[in-house]
């Protein structure tokens, strides 16, 4: 049974979620061989870092929402990235299981309970999800790979930057789950992405992902734009949000509303893990906040 310690390494800030990847080894970070290790990740936006890492892997999470990496395809899996099948990862001896840090909470006693080395992945934005592959490509001996990735993440923001310089939409960001919503705030993925093309979040929030909200202080906050993603079932969310426009009277008083302003999001592209779709993400943002882009 290995014991453990939880470290942070890179960044050593007491927020969790604002580091990199948050490691857990016994006493000391232990540099590992990626051509040799045994690692498992629990969660696809976690495969696809691996993936572009070039790092083999011996088991992948289960996902309906998106298919695997090529060279994962043919992999055993270990149940869907909320709840991991513990004994299974238990049986397979890995030196690192990788999972989202928004599932610590519920992750960690359990890595803990049944004494497996693990890394939580920053996902909650894009900044995050780069320092992360900085943590693993010094952790993974896979420096090079994580310097091109963000070499052209930093080359690609610059790119964009300047071409958008005009002034800063104020956007209200709705997250919806069949039959209800939440607002979105720059702590979720949606609000980093919204944040990095330059808009302003009338709900910015310092501590929270999602707010819940109503209506009327909504309306008071008079966003420019309003914008609409969904956290599942996007086809049921998207027949909510009609209905409830047209049935609720109050979105009639929105100037967003009025002046034709309300995007539906592509789901695919703004979900809830910092991802390598954020390039064409930013160009639907830039499109709506600029009117322009690719």
């Amino acid at each position: 049974m290995k014991t453990s310690v939880l470290k942070i390494f890179s960044i050593a800030f007491i927020l969790v979620l604002l580091t990199g990847c948050v490691n857990q080894k016994e006493k000391q970070q232990k540099r590992i061989d990626g051509d040799h290790a045994r690692i498992i990740t629990t969660s696809a936006a976690c495969a696809d870092i691996m993936d572009k890492l070039d790092v083999d892997l011996v088991a992948i999470a289960e996902s309906q929402l998106q298919p695997p990496p090529e060279r994962y395809k043919n992999l055993p899996t270990i149940g869907m990235a909320m709840s991991p099948d513990m004994e299974k990862i238990s049986s397979m001896n890995p030196d690192y299981v990788f999972s989202p840090a928004s599932l610590m909470p519920d992750l960690l006693p359990k890595y803990q309970a049944a004494g497996i080395h693990f890394g939580f992945v920053n996902l909650s934005n894009v900044p995050g999800m780069y320092r992360s592959i900085e943590d693993l490509g010094r952790l993974l001996n896979r420096e090079k790979e994580a310097e091109v990735l963000v070499k052209d993440y930093e080359d690609f923001m610059k790119d964009f930057k300047s071409r958008n310089k005009g002034p800063a939409p104020r956007v209200l960001i709705l997250m919806g789950l069949p039959g209800s919503y939440v607002v979105a705030t720059d702590k979720s993925y949606v609000g980093s992405l919204v944040k990095l093309a330059g808009g302003e979040n009338v709900y910015p929030d310092e501590d929270q992902q999602f707010l819940t909200v109503n209506t009327e202080d909504m309306l008071e906050k008079d966003p420019d734009i309003i914008l609409r993603t969904a956290h599942a079932m996007p086809e049921k969310v998207h027949e909510m949000f009609q209905d409830e426009f047209k049935t609720n009277d109050v979105w009639k008083h929105f100037r967003a509303v009025k002046e034709d302003k309300v995007f539906d999001l592509n789901t695919k592209l703004f979900g809830m893990s910092a991802n390598f779709s954020y390039k064409e993400a930013l160009g639907d943002l830039e499109k709506v906040f600029y009117g322009q882009g690719n």
